[in-house]
């Protein structure tokens, strides 16, 4: 019996370690790309904050690039400049597809920006029975070689959820990928099932 016991306590004490050095990894790496991330606006940023005359088409390259699309439109916004913020880039599904990459992007997801990412469609839920509909924008995306991922081919991810009332950029939604291949599930499918484990836990969450 104290052998059994010892041992439990040796497994709750691995565990327990394992959680603090994943927390501290995960911390970490959180830092190194939101570092990056403003590293990859600061010219921008500079030349917002010195003073100097900027236009929409210094802020065109920012927003045509996925990875710092939605960081240059609030980083606008917080300036009071949005209107620098070009026009065919400020609609939901731009916004999605900024959140989407960014998403993919972090370590413990993808670990890269897509080669590859397509809007596919949008799949609207009726999530309280009153034709009250949450919408979610899924998109297709593949990567290359010698990316470990690359095997798959494309494989769909999901953001959202956002509503009749949303605007770009500026809503809290989720972005998930079980990272799959494509023909594994339809767009509707995985839709629901985001709806139902991610945004609909985090919903009912205190």
């Amino acid at each position: 019996m104290n052998i059994v016991l010892i041992v439990l306590g040796i497994l709750a004490g691995l565990i327990v370690l394992f959680i603090i050095y994943r927390f501290q990894k995960v911390s970490a790496q959180n830092r190194k790309i939101n570092r990056l991330r403003l590293d990859r606006v600061r010219p921008l940023y500079d030349k917002l904050t010195s003073g100097q005359s900027a236009d929409p088409g210094d802020v065109l390259p920012y927003a045509e690039n996925v990875l710092t699309r939605r960081l240059t439109f609030s980083m606008l916004n917080s300036l009071n400049k949005k209107e620098l913020f070009p026009e065919e880039y400020y609609t939901l599904i731009k916004a999605a597809e900024s959140e989407m990459a960014n998403w993919l992007e972090f370590p413990t997801e993808l670990n890269a920006c897509p080669d590859e990412l397509e809007h596919v469609k949008r799949v609207s839920i009726d999530f309280d029975g009153e034709a009250h509909f949450s919408h979610y924008e899924v998109f297709k995306f593949r990567v290359n070689k010698p990316h470990w991922a690359a095997k798959l081919g494309w494989m769909l991810g999901v953001v959202g959820p956002y509503f009749d009332d949303s605007e770009p950029y500026m809503s809290n939604e989720t972005s998930f990928s079980r990272m799959d291949a494509e023909g594994k599930r339809t767009p509707e499918e995985e839709a629901r099932w985001v709806h139902e484990h991610i945004a609909m836990r985090l919903w009912k969450s205190p």
